[in-house]
């Protein structure tokens, strides 16, 4: 499982020209599941975005979670960070799980950051989304489990 994680100040994901989700302060991030994925992946790494210290305090050290900034997130299935582009030009995708594994892991995701206590939206899984991101700092984090 692949998380890119996005502090932003705002963030918001648009579906045929209707705006599905938006938030203010908080994470915009993208989940892509691999072939391997499961409940282990999931709860691992919803538990490390729900508590990874990456926002300010007062002093100006990020020192300060998700939950403590009481930040919103918006999750988007991302299967293309599964790409593979170590041969050609066209990246392959062949490492990404399918829609009926990768699905149910993405809802399970959400649901657990909920559970965690951090107000969690979605994308749409499987559309063509425009996703609009304020990243704030800029902070990009990779995790992968």
């Amino acid at each position: 499982m692949r998380v890119l994680i996005q502090r932003v100040s705002q963030a918001s994901v648009t579906v045929d020209q209707q705006t599905i989700s938006k938030i203010g302060k908080g994470l915009l991030i993208l989940l892509g599941i691999g072939h391997a994925d499961g409940e282990e992946q999931t709860q691992f790494l919803a538990e490390k975005v729900a508590n990874l210290r990456i926002f300010e305090d007062e002093q100006g050290k990020t020192n300060l979670s998700v939950l403590d900034v009481k930040g919103e997130a918006i999750v988007v299935s991302q299967f293309t960070l599964y790409a593979d582009t170590r041969k050609g030009r066209r990246p392959s995708f062949i490492d990404a799980a399918l829609p009926e594994v990768a699905s149910p892991l993405v809802d399970r995701f959400i649901e657990l950051l909920k559970g965690f206590g951090v107000p969690t939206q979605a994308g749409q899984f499987g559309a063509h989304m425009q996703v609009e991101i304020h990243n704030d700092g800029p902070v990009t984090i990779w995790l992968e489990k």
